[in-house]
């Protein structure tokens, strides 16, 4: 059986589209593959974060992982932190990695653009998350557009590792769902759908109440020619929401544009929102049982304790491959 690994900052909230095209994928991916699911907190403190809103955001995100319908009989969820191999592989990766490749990437340019000082951790995070793949000998990572140049580090540094020391590591493949990988903002439908835009009108958040989801999804940017018709290209905001109720409502698109025909935004946006606050009331309802619950705390022990067994298990074949410390059989 091959072997998932993916993992999601404990940032903020928890928009509909990460729900989409991340969330919704493990609960699917977790039928056929070995799973491994992180809470990646040590990649949150590369900005400042509240300790205290850093602790609640780690507790709720786990949560939500298992509300979404993560079988912990099926897959492994954990908190980075938990498993010490993360952060003494992250510095093995960091020791092979090149400075100009880590200031070539995107995300870094993007956070650190028009800042006088900024985290050395910002730049060197990269590594972090590709010792975060490898030591679960992932073949395949479920990822969204923006995350693909990472994927590409992931494997050049394997492939590096590999032919420098000794034959250790699986080359992982990026996995991008063909729907809902980017599902973009209500208010600037050519940008993605983000939670840490400052624009809250641009975003629902999986916790969301009802009369909020609806009326965020009623003040969804559209266009003026009154048409519910998918054209990403001269209609990104339409296109946006119906790729959001074809996936929630289990429609195919045409299928969604037909039913609409000769109807305006307004019927469209209303039954769109009720789509939504059906497809995440199930969700919200286990979330609030979990966050009241020892339960949650049960099932991230047993992972983190499943999930030291295999890190630890690479990080000695890391550490033997590189020559640190005293040869280990």
């Amino acid at each position: 059986m091959k072997t998932i690994f993916s993992g999601i900052q404990p940032s903020g909230t928890i928009t509909l589209g990460n729900y989409i095209g991340a969330l919704k994928q493990f609960v699917e991916l977790q039928e056929e593959y070995n799973c491994y699911f992180c809470i990646v907190d040590q990649h949150a403190i590369t900005v400042p974060q509240d300790p205290l809103q850093l602790r609640k955001n780690i507790r709720s995100l786990a949560a939500l992982y298992l509300a979404v319908g993560l079988d912990p009989e099926r897959a492994t969820l954990f908190i980075q932190s938990e498993v010490p191999a993360h952060a003494q592989a992250g510095w093995m990766m960091q020791c092979i990695s090149y400075i100009g490749e880590l200031e070539r990437m995107t995300q870094f340019k993007d956070k650190s653009a028009g800042k006088d000082a900024v985290s050395a951790a910002l730049l060197t995070y990269p590594p972090l998350m590709v010792a975060d793949i490898l030591l679960y000998s992932a073949d395949l990572v479920p990822v969204g557009e923006d995350q693909k140049q990472h994927l590409e580090l992931a494997r050049d540094l394997a492939e590096r590792f590999n032919k420098k020391y000794r034959e250790i590591f699986t080359i992982p493949d990026v996995r991008i769902p063909e729907v809902g990988a980017r599902i973009m903002s209500l208010q600037e439908p050519t940008k993605k759908m983000s939670k840490s835009d400052p624009n809250t009108k641009s975003f629902i958040s999986i916790l969301d109440e009802p009369k909020l989801i609806e009326k965020k999804i009623k003040s969804a940017v559209t266009d003026s020619d009154g048409v519910v018709k998918f054209d990403k290209d001269n209609k990104p905001g339409v296109s946006n929401l119906l790729t959001i109720y074809s996936i929630l409502g289990g429609k195919p698109i045409p299928e969604i544009e037909k039913e609409y025909e000769g109807k305006g935004y307004g019927e469209f946006k209303a039954e769109l929102a009720q789509v939504v606050i059906n497809a995440l009331k199930p969700i919200q309802d286990r979330y609030h049982d979990l966050m009241e619950s020892s339960e949650l705390d049960d099932i991230l022990d047993r992972g983190a304790e499943k999930a030291n067994k295999a890190a630890s298990k690479m990080l000695k074949k890391m550490e033997n491959a590189m020559g640190l410390g005293r040869k280990r059989r």
